[in-house]
């Protein structure tokens, strides 16, 4: 297995114009800002799949995550670069629809992507070793998960993102509480 630290990425500035090359550890390291992409999977019951970290993760290892995804690859497009997340990530090729742009945080350092949505009942299989286990949890249990497990906070601003403006029935039933 290569070591991720050493994959290269692209810095890019305020516009998501590339600005430099540098390694994945690089990036880290510095806090730069970089491209990536999220999906929200569901399954056809409407239930959201969470999932925990790899303890290996450069980024919030053992924590639970609501989005799959990651950092572009240098020269990739949003598009290839989510169905490549999803085939490494979920072993499931799939074409997710294209839900809104987004930028977190807020200030820098940050990452900006596109966030997508997939419906897919599964089976998964978690090949690159990223994801530990996932489930899927009925919006009347994922506000209870949300305020006792440790969550990437990213994928928790995301979903918020999803509910104010989404159509899946979740967005009307979940409080997300803040952290």
């Amino acid at each position: 297995m290569s070591d991720p630290g050493k994959e290269l990425v692209e810095v890019v500035d305020d516009l998501g114009r590339v600005v430099d090359i540098v390694t994945r550890r690089e990036m880290r390291q510095r806090r730069l800002p970089h491209r990536c992409t999220w999906v929200l999977v569901f399954n056809s019951h409407g239930e959201l799949f969470i999932h925990q970290r790899s303890a290996t993760k450069d980024l919030l290892p053992l924590h639970w995550d609501v989005t799959v995804g990651g950092v572009l690859a240098v020269g990739e497009g949003f598009d290839s670069g989510v169905r490549r997340e999803l085939l490494e990530e979920l072993g499931v090729v799939a074409e997710p629809e294209l839900l809104f742009p987004f930028r977190f945080p807020e200030s820098r350092p940050y990452a900006l992507g596109m966030v997508y949505r997939l419906i897919h009942d599964g089976p998964f299989a978690f090949r690159d070793g990223e994801i530990i286990r996932g489930e899927f949890v009925a919006s009347s249990m994922l506000s209870q998960r949300i305020r006792t497990l440790p969550f990437c906070d990213e994928g928790l601003a995301i979903l918020r993102r999803y509910q104010t403006g989404g159509s899946h029935p979740i967005s009307d039933s979940v409080p997300i509480p803040e952290r």
